[in-house]
């Protein structure tokens, strides 16, 4: 029997649902991270006294620097989920693009928008 070389309609539309599941949370969470970025709450020290907001500085400024790593990887998550909806449409999803065989169905269930097998990862990581 032949190996197979890419997944089936029914296969891809599974992924498809998984992943557009996926990016919906991921928007909602990059959308969290960014109204308490850009302070939609309100909640600031605005109306305490100086000594308070200086003190409070330092942390505000970690904490931004935080949340703005935490939205930027949200942002490249999506990116690559949005690309892996893209690959779905061209039916070349799921194809390992060192190997040019098929990832495996776990991995992509655990890992939608990935472009390696197990084996290309491990050897690029390794180079």
């Amino acid at each position: 029997m032949a190996e197979k070389t890419r997944y089936s309609d029914e296969e891809l539309l599974e992924f498809k649902e998984l992943i557009i599941a996926k990016l919906e949370l991921a928007k909602k969470d990059y959308d969290q991270l960014m109204s308490v970025l850009m302070n939609r709450d309100g909640n600031g020290a605005d109306d305490t006294s100086h000594t308070y907001k200086v003190m409070e500085e330092g942390y505000t400024t970690q904490s931004k620097e935080e949340l703005t790593l935490l939205a930027s990887r949200q942002q490249k998550f999506m990116k690559g989920l949005q690309a892996a909806l893209v690959r779905i449409e061209n039916k070349t999803y799921g194809i390992c693009r060192v190997t040019g065989k098929l990832i495996p169905k776990e991995r992509l269930r655990a890992v939608p928008h990935a472009t390696l097998s197990i084996e290309a990862k491990e050897s690029r990581d390794r180079k």
